[in-house]
């Protein structure tokens, strides 16, 4: 099952590239519920198994292409992110002092904060695309406007897979004139 879910991370992730290539420039957030995946309630029964697993396949994808990553936490650390120092500085990132353990914070963020290189937590992020695994609800971390990204892949594991890509606002009104989106 293991393998089988980091390929199913690493294809969908892969399939979000496709709708909006990311690069160092770029922040990726994912929100996961490894309870979900197993096929229990969110927040019920954590797996730092399942954690390896998806990590392991954004790693592949995320060090392929050089974007950043961001891993939500649950609603008891009021859904900070568990990121790299050097993701919470290239951002601008304002740091917090907590740290996602599985019963306060989620299974798969406190897996990322112990296995990401100099990992922090951080209060928020605007990020340009946003991969959702068991419905975590992460329209909070994601840039003004989201566009849904069908995948392949609906489910990873037991868990609804949900992807997004962010564009820019249309402003302007009837007048104005936009640039074709690819």
């Amino acid at each position: 099952m293991k393998e089988s879910i980091q390929q199913s991370v690493t294809q969908v992730t892969e399939e979000l590239l496709k709708a909006k290539p990311l690069d160092n420039r770029h922040l990726l957030v994912m929100g996961v519920s490894t309870s979900e995946v197993i096929g229990k309630r969110i927040g019920t029964a954590g797996s730092d198994e399942i954690a390896s697993a998806i990590l392991k396949g954004a790693l592949t994808v995320q060090e392929k292409y050089g974007y950043h990553l961001a891993f939500q936490c649950c609603e008891h650390l009021n859904r900070a992110l568990a990121v790299t120092r050097a993701t919470q500085e290239t951002f601008g990132l304002t740091e917090v002092t907590a740290v996602p353990v599985p019963g306060a914070g989620g299974a798969m963020a406190a897996y990322a904060y112990r296995h990401l290189p100099h990992a922090v937590l951080v209060e928020k992020v605007s990020a340009d695309a946003g991969i959702d695994i068991g419905d975590t609800l992460i329209g909070m971390h994601m840039k003004p406007v989201a566009v849904p990204i069908r995948s392949s892949i609906r489910e990873i594991g037991k868990a609804h897979v949900t992807m997004a890509i962010t564009r820019p606002k249309l402003i302007g009104g009837a007048r104005a004139v936009y640039k074709i989106m690819e």
